[in-house]
């Protein structure tokens, strides 16, 4: 069957959508995420707590959906990913839902009874909620820099030879506490718009330490990646219209090849530029009187960051340290071109949707939460 878009094109088409959908991901939900770490240190009250908890309960269920979008996405656009994903990262997958479980359980329940030691229960569980996912996922980006030890047999039966720990590594752990210092500071942006007085100041103040922490942390990493880390290069011919089959090509390791990107796409420097401009400039407004500005450069910041690392992985989705010439790209890592277009379809018909319809609820709950308002609604509020 003749289709309109070629298969290599619809591969890169899809590299974007998951980009998207992962960045949407990051910046959606990532400031909930965010509010849950600064629980136990923007508060000083069960009051305070309310009001924090209130200013993220009418959005996070509907934030979660880009975490399923963008599951789905890999799922159907790079099914091989998703298997030798599940397959490595398993149990960090495991433990990540395990925290995301506690959210809707914390929010639901802590409410429920006026005792002291319940509420602080489930505040610890929404900060593990918060906390955990932050980690993990910048753990798993900062081992993707590094290559994942997997393998595949003739018959392209994955084969992973490491563990949780394994993942547990020095730039592993630093790229996760980068994703909790990023989505800190973006979750005190949030809290900057939507309330006021004392919690206010102190989410001011908290945006004010976790921005130069992020910066610093990026620029640490990113100077790991250029001279401490193996980056991947495809060393033989690549067909982008061709099979699926990541045992096709050559892979070699070479020292800092994750930055040739950016020399031959200049325009890709974009990318850090706004990880680290969005996080100075979010510093500097949190100074002032300014609120959606300050939320905003935080958003560009997050953008960048991910983008950043999207870019500079770019055509690889997920090395092998293993087997380098396992390591699987956008060019031999997909589903096959009908699927691909199907697909690309349905999300032009629904992603709008997605999009106006997260408008719309954020337009309709405009507004402040207030300390007089939850306790004026105490019995119908988290």
């Amino acid at each position: 069957m003749h289709l309109p878009i070629d298969y290599e094109t619809l591969r890169l088409i899809w590299w974007l959508f998951l980009g998207v959908l992962l960045i949407g991901f990051a910046i959606m939900d990532g400031f909930d995420l965010g509010v849950g770490m600064l629980l136990p240190v923007v508060a000083r009250s069960d009051l305070e707590r309310r009001v924090m908890l209130n200013a993220i309960g009418p959005v996070w269920d509907g934030n979660q959906v880009w975490l399923i979008l963008g599951g789905g996405a890999v799922f159907a656009a790079f099914p091989t990913i998703y298997a030798t994903a599940f397959s490595g990262f398993y149990l960090a997958m495991f433990l990540t839902l395990l925290a995301l479980i506690l959210r809707p359980v914390g929010f639901d329940f802590r409410n429920k009874l006026q005792d002291r030691r319940w509420r602080a229960v489930w505040d610890t569980g929404l900060f593990i909620a918060g906390f955990v996912p932050a980690l993990v996922f910048g753990v798993a980006f900062g081992n993707l820099l590094q290559g994942v030890p997997f393998s595949f047999d003739a018959d392209l039966r994955v084969t992973y030879d490491g563990g949780l720990l394994g993942l547990l590594n020095p730039f592993g752990l630093l790229a996760g506490l980068l994703s909790v210092a990023m989505l800190a500071m973006h979750g005190a942006a949030y809290l900057v718009v939507k309330t006021e007085g004392e919690i206010q100041a102190r989410a001011r103040r908290a945006l004010r330490l976790a921005a130069p922490a992020a910066i610093a942390l990026f620029v640490v990493a990113g100077l790991w990646v250029a001279w401490g880390l193996d980056g991947y290069v495809i060393a033989s011919a690549v067909d982008g219209a061709g099979p699926s089959n990541p045992l096709a090509k050559e892979v070699a390791r070479v020292p800092g090849a994750w930055l040739d990107n950016y020399g031959r796409h200049p325009w890709m420097l974009a990318a850090p530029l706004l990880g680290l401009g969005g996080a100075a400039l979010a510093w500097l407004l949190a100074a002032g009187r300014r609120e959606l500005p300050v939320f905003l450069a935080t958003a560009a910041s997050v953008l960048g960051i991910v983008a950043t690392a999207g870019v500079s992985l770019f055509p690889f989705l997920m090395p092998s340290s293993l087997e380098p010439k396992a390591s699987l790209t956008v060019w031999d890592a997909s589903s096959s071109q009908f699927t691909l277009f199907v697909m690309l379809i349905a999300t032009v018909i629904f992603l709008p949707i997605v999009l106006l319809y997260t408008g719309f609820v954020f337009r309709v709950l405009r507004g402040k939460v207030t300390a007089g308002y939850v306790e004026k609604n105490s019995s119908s509020l988290y």
